[in-house]
């Protein structure tokens, strides 16, 4: 029989309290899921060689969490972009390629997966507009967390109302970065040395992803929480992508954080 754990997501006090029962959100763990091996767990990851039957159990189960059907949960094919896919009226079950989804519609979950770029959920209660946005360095440098708050006042949010929190994504004291790293981001966006520290290793530096992700969410005019939770040494709750290159293994789960206005 097929184990019936139930998921646990952690959840934003920032969002909470901004969106009281007006919206439900998550930040997911691997805790109730029904993939084995290097997968165990609530691997969502449709690109992963996982098998696909747990795959799509796990992403029911996320919408069961919800209180919706399967086919209720949003998602975007993510290529570390810009862009963002706005979803008016029914969710026609398309997964375009995209780094953030907004809608106004209740009932529809909006989910971004990650294994260590940073799942950050947006919310403006009083307009009844969400957002889910996955904000690796590309797309954190290159504005998919401007651009999916571009989207969301489209359809009626007001930045200055709107809420935003940072889940599990790798911090600093993990994230070692080479040179040539440092030369092309510094080279992007002078002034942002500060998000470097450090390595022990000789021309390597120690980047600060979270960081930068709330100073570009401030800078954007919205309140921004940082949940403070790292997925690199947390292999019980998180997949990790950069673990898994370090440990050589041929492939990796993904966590889900995701975000729904009630009906």
């Amino acid at each position: 029989m097929m184990d019936e754990a139930v998921p646990s997501p952690v959840q934003s006090p920032l969002i909470a309290e901004k969106a009281n029962a007006a919206v439900r959100h998550g930040f997911f763990t691997r805790e109730g899921g029904v993939s084995t091996g290097i997968y165990a767990g609530l691997n969502v990851g449709l690109g992963s060689s996982d098998v696909r039957e747990s795959v799509e159990e796990n992403r029911a189960r996320v919408s069961r969490w919800f209180g919706v059907p399967a086919g209720n949960l949003a998602t975007v094919h993510q290529v570390h972009s810009p862009t963002v896919h706005i979803i008016e009226g029914p969710y026609d079950g398309r997964r375009p390629e995209a780094d953030a989804l907004v809608t106004s519609t209740p009932g529809i979950v909006l989910g971004v997966l990650s294994a260590d770029c940073g799942p950050v959920l947006f919310v403006d209660a009083e307009a009844g507009v969400v957002g889910a946005a996955h904000a690796g360095w590309k797309g954190a440098l290159t504005g998919v967390l401007e651009n999916t708050i571009r989207a969301m006042e489209t359809l009626g949010a007001r930045r200055e109302r709107i809420a935003a929190a940072l889940g599990p994504s790798i911090s600093r004291r993990h994230y070692e970065v080479g040179p040539e790293f440092v030369e092309r981001f510094i080279g992007t966006q002078p002034g942002y040395e500060k998000f470097f520290g450090r390595s022990t290793r000789e021309g390597h530096a120690m980047f600060d992803l979270p960081a930068l992700t709330i100073e570009r969410l401030t800078d954007a005019g919205v309140t921004a929480e940082n949940l403070d939770l790292c997925t690199y040494p947390d292999e019980d709750r998180f997949f990790s992508y950069r673990r898994t290159t370090h440990r050589q293994e041929p492939d990796y789960g993904r966590q889900i954080s995701a975000i729904m206005i009630q009906k």
